[in-house]
């Protein structure tokens, strides 16, 4: 692994040891897809093989078949502690949003209800800054209000590594230990430690899925790309965004920043 990758290992690391220190009661999502499973990879290794909160799958009961598969292999596989939550129907989801991101919605309420269930003060979640623009603005620990409102513009400063735990009891922490990386970083690690990952990354038949979410809002793009080397080269030089093929990030400029402001992951 070269110095950059372990850099941002240790960093994770180090994320992962302050936030369990810190925080009683915490879970991590686990979406299934890339990130995801950096992150659990990561987790593993800040706690010595052994995740000592549960992970939680969110379940619109839409993912591709691929992805429960591989889901229900590795839930037992890493012997993962593994709470798995329904969303409520999207005839329940703010009808002012745009179809496909009211159908995403789904997930920051069926989070809430596990939130509210389980009453997790701590919620480890895999985005990155360089994956959309709103995500940009994001804090590693970022506090959220009893409803899980993520306030934009009234964020806690973070000097020096060291964050502001002391909140009040409904507030909870939603921490982002893969905040700093890149998608290649991301790749690059997943061929260094050789993470498992959902096939459909990779291309069949001229296309495949740079991003993984519900089948029916969720589409590939074009790429030759049939191994990670090839990812990682095509992603050297490629225009075409990460998160081209999620259609909710097409309907609406500021779409992605009201669902997050709500509690979106």
């Amino acid at each position: 692994m070269d110095s950059h990758l372990k850099k941002l290992e240790n960093d994770s690391i180090y994320i992962f040891r302050q936030a369990y220190r810190s925080i009683n009661n915490m879970a991590m999502l686990w979406s299934l897809g890339k990130d995801s499973n950096v992150m659990v990879w990561l987790a593993f290794k800040a706690f010595f093989g052994k995740i000592p909160f549960p992970l939680v799958h969110v379940d619109t009961k839409k993912k591709f078949k691929e992805m429960y598969e591989f889901r229900d292999r590795y839930e037992k596989e890493w012997n993962l502690n593994l709470i798995k939550g329904d969303c409520p129907p999207v005839n329940e989801i703010d009808p002012s949003l745009p179809p496909a991101a009211r159908s995403a919605a789904r997930k920051t309420e069926g989070l809430k209800k596990i939130l509210k269930k389980y009453n997790f003060k701590g919620v480890v979640a895999g985005i990155r800054r360089d994956e959309q623009g709103t995500r940009a603005k994001e804090r590693v620990f970022s506090p959220r209000d009893d409803t899980g409102k993520w306030d934009i513009k009234n964020q806690p400063p973070e000097f020096w590594d060291q964050s502001n735990f002391n909140y009040p009891e409904e507030v909870h922490i939603r921490i982002h230990p893969l905040l700093g990386w890149t998608e290649i970083d991301i790749w690059k690690y997943i061929k260094s430690q050789k993470i498992p990952i959902v096939d459909l990354y990779f291309s069949k038949k001229g296309k495949r899925y740079r991003s993984l979410g519900d089948k029916d809002i969720t589409f590939p793009v074009k790429s030759k790309a049939k191994n990670i080397d090839q990812i990682i080269e095509e992603l050297k030089t490629t225009k075409v965004s990460e998160r081209s093929g999620r259609a909710m990030d097409h309907e609406q400029e500021d779409i992605f920043e009201k669902l997050r402001s709500t509690g979106y992951m």
